[in-house]
């Protein structure tokens, strides 16, 4: 079910799911009803007990939004459309199929966290949502912010036409590269770690190539693909903890 997961600060879990844990897109053609039924599996894999992992509505662009509530995500057609997002607390998922999914966790002066997600293709990559999410992070009172990058499409395989890849180095020059074949192509993991590293932020976890690895979903590999998710949650203690200290 998960190709990666760990406690990456006590009370904190960041996880990447695999093709194992399903499909977890309800608009890729999958009937709801499964897909809803796997984010439950996922939800109960997790321990999140009430809680709900908030799901967006990506659209490739570079908004982030504020996630709020005590027992979890609004019901799938009230999520938010954004291609990034951020919460004290709520357990959030971010899904890809070769984008680069980035997890996020800051750390108040109290010492409760805050959570973020970030869905990045080339177009959020280009439009900077990784570096918008860490904004808003610390809007929020975080101090440090640390980021696991998930699988994703690497540069040796994602080829571009050449007029894309200038137009994305331009803004992001990390993102430059030359793929396997020697064709032009993007990089968007090195650009992604580049725009973490000029934000101050450290890279925990570096995931590997989508379209390499068939245990997991890569639209490159096949375009009626499902998808997986990059996750963060806190385990009930820390979030009881941090909900308490949210209402003093």
């Amino acid at each position: 079910m998960f190709s990666w997961r760990a406690e990456v600060r006590p009370g904190v879990w960041v996880a990447f799911t695999d093709a194992a844990a399903g499909n977890l897109a309800l608009h890729v053609g999958d009937d709801p009803a499964q897909v809803r039924l796997r984010r439950g599996e996922l939800e109960q894999a997790a321990g999140l007990g009430p809680r709900r992992f908030a799901y967006m509505n990506q659209v490739h662009g570079s908004d982030v939004a504020v996630i709020t509530g005590g027992a979890g995500a609004a019901p799938p057609g009230e999520a938010a459309t954004a291609d990034a997002m951020v919460s004290r607390g709520v357990p959030l998922a971010v899904m890809v199929a070769d984008c680069v999914p980035v997890v996020l966790v800051g750390e108040q002066a109290s010492g409760a966290p805050l959570l973020g997600v970030a869905h990045a293709g080339r177009p959020g990559v280009a439009s900077g949502v990784v570096p918008a999410a860490v904004a808003r992070l610390r809007a929020l009172g975080a101090g440090r912010v640390s980021a696991w990058i998930g699988p994703s499409i690497c540069g040796s395989c994602y080829e571009v036409p050449e007029g894309m890849r200038d137009d994305v180095a331009a803004l992001v020059p990390a993102a430059w590269c030359t793929t396997s074949h020697g064709t032009p192509g993007l990089d968007l993991p090195a650009g992604v770690r580049s725009q973490l590293k000029a934000e101050g932020v450290t890279v925990e976890y570096s995931g590997g190539c989508t379209l390499e690895d068939e245990t997991l979903f890569s639209y490159r590999r096949d375009n009626r693909t499902g998808r997986f998710a990059g996750l963060v949650w806190t385990d009930d203690r820390a979030w009881t903890e941090d909900r308490d200290r949210t209402h003093d």
